[in-house]
């Protein structure tokens, strides 16, 4: 969508089917709300009138790390990111096939070492540096979206959690994509 002053922005519409889809939706206004990092999308605003609830976020332009890293077609075959030992591995051979010797590839070796390092500062951020704690529960290659210098941002918080500032370690429920 565009804002009355022409600022580009991305609309997320819910429509609550559920009572889990409510409380999601109120938990990611909750927390990323509280929180801003240059690796993190941010929140611009959200309206919760009527059948659906919108969030507005900045715009990302170059769409989700799954997205250009494998195209349409692979998306919803790689499923969490970096889950186990052997997803790990069918990952970064996905990396390599995908980089390959092809110069058309459109991410070189120096912008995914730079993706990663924006991930791991972004949960680092999340973990350690927020005034809330929180653990995000669902990363994967489709919740990084990439801006025009191509910089990692983490998106969608409906199930992150609050980490209690006393704890160092917690047991949550089985949560993401699986």
């Amino acid at each position: 969508g565009t804002l009355s002053d022409g600022k580009i922005v991305a609309i997320k519409r819910l429509f609550f089917s559920t009572r889990q889809w409510v409380d999601e939706f109120f938990n990611e206004v909750n927390l990323i709300s509280g929180v801003e990092h240059k690796n993190l999308v941010k929140l611009l605003g959200c309206s919760i009138t009527g059948p659906e609830s919108l969030l507005v976020y900045e715009y990302v332009p170059n769409k989700s790390l799954d997205q250009v890293m494998f195209g349409q077609s692979l998306c919803l075959s790689l499923s969490p990111f970096l889950v186990s030992a052997t997803s790990s591995i069918k990952f970064a051979n996905r990396l390599h096939a995908s980089a390959g010797n092809d110069s058309n590839s459109i991410l070189s070796w120096n912008m995914r070492k730079n993706i990663i390092l924006g991930t791991a500062k972004g949960l680092a951020y999340l973990h350690e540096e927020s005034k809330l704690r929180i653990i995000h529960r669902d990363i994967k290659l489709s919740n990084i979206l990439l801006d025009d210098d191509f910089t990692a941002k983490i998106a969608d918080f409906g199930l992150a959690r609050c980490f209690p500032q006393d704890k160092s370690h917690i047991s949550t429920a089985v949560a993401g994509t699986l």
